[in-house]
């Protein structure tokens, strides 16, 4: 018993010499955690479904399928963990680029082998490439980078929506016969002397130097402004629907669908985020002091994408002055793509995402290296200041990006060329795709048909460019599994908008897709034929 017992101390426990009672437990424990967050994922899925939010589904899925690729990392690495570790280098190589000073610290866990807790290449005269106890705590942190980013992706965008709450009150004056009254399109005047024209046209603005200074600290103080969003509004109406729509185009719904439908695209991580994760582990060798300069890197990135929303608006504003001194009406501003960045109005998207991921694993590096060395101050962060300065800039940078630059993104980014698909709300979208999908499978067969059919009994089938059909690419699997269109299930579930998208005169219309919503009672809706212009949304 004896030198069983010290058998069992001087080595490591194979499976074939543990009690199946204890891996029948483990095993229990793990299917159980995995069942439950699988479930509650599921039920979280479902919840948005009832609440007809198909972007954040899709967003769901796209968490899922993270977390699935950093599972199969964490697999990667559980397979390759003995050839990894078996590898030797030198002593000089590996003493490089440390990011602790003075000589290596060896812990309890064991050497390069995992199985049998001996250092194969110390017989060498060498050390291993990694050992097995690096490799182990490398699974923690992807484990915790994973939770990380989740949970600051949703609260930035929980964030910013409610700083966005208020815009529905801007969105329902513009209803009211008082805002009318006081932008009756009649009415002439200098466009310095608007609400928008104090605002942004001034002396200040006619240098580039002084215009990036008032736009930096613009941002800090209302980043977005009542005077700012009703003008933006009425630019993009102007330039995608008609004037008529004025008052019946829910501006502020738009704004919220499209920004749940870049949400998705925000919690992925593309391949160039992933390699600027392996600089940022680079640059945690001792002598760098990157805690100087890393935490500021996405602060300055959001202040630079901030600043340059602000620029945005004020060069629209800049732009009706150079069209005439004076404005019949409210002030209409210009969209277009060459008001961004290289004429990508995405650019700043991934500019956003980058910087939600490099906070986000700035904080995650610090609660892993906090939890796997016991201590606040460790090796990677052995300096009161360098604690002070990734905490507070973590908080910082979510401040900014929540309250500042997202709520200015979602409404600057509408001024762009082209508008977005969700300018249907989810049950327009579903009949209009089911309508195309109809359409094109007729147009098909009536191809390959025999028969010649008279042209004018032939179904209509749209033109590109002359149908909003054509914005509703990106709803390829959302209208697939609905109810089809005209249901009372459907109908029950389209939101009231009391506006129009028309189309061109030589466009074929499907059934419901010209038409205005209307109420026609209390608690009714109805449909009524639109007979409005000719503007048709841009592709």
């Amino acid at each position: 018993m004896a030198e069983e017992g010290e058998h069992t101390t001087e080595h490591q426990r194979y499976l074939d010499e543990t009690a199946t009672w204890a891996v029948a437990t483990v095993c229990f424990v793990l299917l159980a955690i995995s069942l439950l967050v699988e479930h509650i994922i599921h039920l979280v899925g479902k919840w948005l479904e009832r609440k007809r939010k198909p972007a954040l589904v899709e967003a769901l899925e796209k968490v899922k399928a993270e977390l699935m690729l950093l599972g199969f990392i964490s697999l990667l690495l559980t397979i390759l963990q003995e050839p990894i570790s078996g590898m030797c280098i030198s002593r000089k190589v590996a003493f490089t680029w440390r990011p602790c000073s003075g000589p290596p610290k060896v812990y309890p866990f064991g050497g390069g082998s995992a199985s049998s807790g001996k250092d194969s290449c110390t017989t060498q005269g060498k050390v291993a490439f990694m050992t097995a106890y690096a490799i182990h705590q490398l699974h923690i942190f992807i484990f915790v980078l994973a939770i990380f980013h989740v949970l600051y992706c949703i609260t930035t965008l929980a964030l910013g929506t409610f700083k966005m709450r208020r815009w529905k009150l801007w969105e329902n004056e513009t209803k009211t016969p008082e805002h009318q009254y006081y932008n009756d399109p009649e009415r002439f005047r200098f466009a310095r002397e608007t609400t928008f024209g104090r605002r942004h046209l001034h002396f200040l603005s006619k240098s580039p130097v002084t215009l990036w200074i008032v736009c930096f600290f613009r941002q800090f103080f209302g980043s977005v402004t009542k005077v700012d969003y009703l003008t933006l509004r009425h630019g993009f109406i102007i330039a995608h629907l008609t004037p008529e729509n004025e008052t019946r185009f829910d501006f502020q719904k738009y704004i919220h669908r499209s920004l749940e439908e870049d949400f998705k695209d925000v919690v992925g991580i593309n391949p160039v985020i992933w390699f600027s994760a392996v600089l940022f582990l680079l640059s945690n060798a001792h002598g760098w002091y990157s805690y100087l300069w890393l935490p500021f890197i996405p602060l300055i990135i959001i202040l630079v994408v901030g600043t340059k929303l602000q620029m945005i608006i004020t060069k629209m504003g800049l732009k009706i002055q150079e069209r005439g001194d004076v404005v019949k009406g409210s002030p209409v501003v210009q969209t277009g793509d060459d008001l961004f960045w290289f004429g990508r109005p995405q650019l700043i998207l991934f500019l956003i995402q980058l910087t939600l991921f490099q906070n986000s694993f700035q904080l995650a590096f610090f609660a892993w290296s906090t939890y796997a060395f016991k201590n606040v101050r460790n090796c990677f962060h052995s300096k009161l200041e360098d604690i002070i300065i990734r905490l507070s800039m973590g908080v910082l940078i979510q401040v900014l990006c929540s309250y500042v630059t997202l709520p200015l993104y979602a409404l600057v980014i509408q001024m762009g060329s082209t508008m977005k698909p969700t300018i249907f709300n989810n049950g327009v979208a579903t009949a209009l795709k089911k309508w195309h999908h109809t359409a094109k499978k007729h147009a098909k067969d009536n191809k390959h048909s025999n028969s010649v059919t008279p042209f004018s009994s032939r179904p209509a089938t749209p033109e590109h460019g002359s149908s909003p059909i054509h914005l509703l690419h990106n709803y390829q699997n959302r209208s697939q599994d609905g109810p089809p269109a005209g249901t009372p299930r459907e109908e029950s579930q389209v939101d009231t908008e009391h506006w129009a998208v028309t189309v061109g005169s030589h466009s074929p219309s499907p059934p419901q897709s010209q038409m205005t919503r209307t109420r026609t009672g209390a608690g009714q809706r109805g449909l009524t034929p639109y007979s409005g212009g000719s503007r048709a949304p841009e592709d």
